[in-house]
């Protein structure tokens, strides 16, 4: 366990600056916008007649940099506030704290996600037992042709395919909000339920989408795993065949727990779409409107959390595998 902690320390600085590293590419691409945001804001509250002064201090809250400045002390005010958790004020919500905006957000993007994976995951281990298991007969032949169907599916159509048949052709599902309107939030089975049913599309849209690589993958697992020697000791042991398979499935599930948790970070990214098409509001419903309303705070505040996902499932990955496969802590 002590020789884990250096390479962790080694990995949470290296995530930390990719971090400010993207934060720094979203900075210079707002002065890449035609026109400067932060310097049509100033001008247009300096029209309106706001004092020079007041216009520099709302345009420093929002933006984190007034425009007039060297590009380089505005980088740094930027960065500055950055480490202090301000990401400004959004200009859509009219002044309402980018910090705010995405926590609201953020709950709705992590419950689809993770029940979504956890979903996929599962059920994508199981049949891809089966398919291994049962390869040469039609019934792994069959699992095996539906998941490599369902995995050359992308998200977007995936998500477009389910709102289409079930929100409008046969009108099964709700369309929008977490939960329904009328309700009151709280901890109660009817709101709960409200919660769940509101969920069921987007969470099937992250599964299904995602079910087929499961599958294919634990397939390809369990069938290197049948070459090793324990199972041939198993096997002369007169092991019976269920307990064999679990023994299979252990080793074989062993690499795919660093896909699980980089597919966290990128599922957050597949938000942006599955959310926009279900009018899901949650962190990628939250970019795209910031991105169609120009509100550059909020834009840039979104696409931070979600390429923080990213890293961060990245390191979870790594240190995960490190710690649960004694192989690699020896290397």
């Amino acid at each position: 366990m002590k020789s884990l902690i250096p390479r962790l320390i080694r990995r949470l600085f290296g995530g930390i600056i990719m971090i400010l590293a993207v934060a720094s590419f979203t900075f210079f691409l707002i002065h890449l916008i035609p026109g400067n945001p932060a310097l049509s804001k100033l001008t247009s509250l300096e029209m309106s007649g706001v004092q020079p002064r007041q216009a520099e201090l709302e345009v420093s809250a929002i933006y984190g940099f007034l425009p007039h400045q060297p590009l380089y002390i505005q980088y740094l005010q930027y960065i500055w506030q950055l480490l202090h958790l301000n990401l400004g004020k959004s200009i859509m919500y009219a002044g309402i704290s980018v910090s705010h905006l995405l926590l609201l957000a953020l709950p709705w993007t992590v419950f689809t996600v993770t029940a979504g994976i956890i979903v996929s995951f599962v059920v994508g281990i199981l049949a891809g037992v089966l398919i291994a298991v049962y390869r040469d007969r039609w019934f792994g032949n069959g699992i095996t042709l539906f998941s490599t169907f369902l995995h050359g599916i992308p998200q977007l159509i995936m998500a477009l395919l389910l709102a289409y048949l079930l929100t409008t052709i046969w009108p099964i599902f709700p369309y929008g909000s977490p939960y329904k309107a009328s309700m009151t939030p709280g901890f109660t089975l009817p709101f709960i339920g409200s919660l769940i049913f509101h969920a069921i599309l987007p969470v099937a849209a992250y599964a299904i989408s995602s079910y087929g690589g499961w599958a294919l993958t634990m397939k390809s697992s369990v069938v290197s795993v049948l070459g090793d020697d324990f199972i041939l000791a198993s096997e002369l042991r007169g092991l019976k065949p269920r307990i064999r398979i679990g023994y299979i499935a252990r080793n074989a599930i062993l690499p795919l727990f660093t896909t699980l948790t980089l597919s966290i970070g990128f599922m957050f990214g597949g938000s942006v779409f599955i959310e926009q098409i279900f009018d899901y509001r949650g962190l990628g419903y939250m970019l795209i409107t910031a991105t169609t309303n120009l509100d550059y705070p909020l834009m840039a505040g979104a696409f931070l959390i979600i390429t923080t996902a990213v890293i961060v499932a990245n390191i979870l990955a790594d240190f995960l595998y490190t710690a649960i496969d004694p192989r690699i802590r020896v290397q």
